[in-house]
């Protein structure tokens, strides 16, 4: 089994999640995060006004998959998921060993 992390821009979870529905999947987990890459910050505009961000709002989907279809999932959220501007994001691949209690 393996645990694929994607982090990611919220207005494209919505995309990701429905399009991953169609795998075996074990669990997922969503989670609204906060944090910065490369980008480090942004500038929003409120009014008048600019304001800096210091951590911009992400998505974390942690997926839990039989380690036959994992190749699959992630080529499936790049495609949605990357828009070639600064922070896309990053995907993560984990071993991950079961322990049920």
């Amino acid at each position: 089994m393996k645990q694929i992390v994607v982090i990611m821009k919220p207005f494209l979870a919505e995309k990701v999640m429905t399009a991953i529905g169609q795998f075996k999947i074990v669990e997922i987990c969503v989670r609204e995060v906060k944090g910065f890459g490369r980008q480090k910050n942004y500038l929003d505009r409120y009014g008048e006004n600019e304001y800096s961000l210091v951590y911009v709002p992400k998505v974390e989907i942690s997926v839990w998959v039989d380690g036959s279809s994992t190749d699959d999932i992630i080529e499936v959220i790049t495609e949605i998921s990357r828009t070639g501007r600064p922070g896309d994001g990053k995907i993560l691949i984990l071993p991950t060993v079961e322990h049920r209690f």
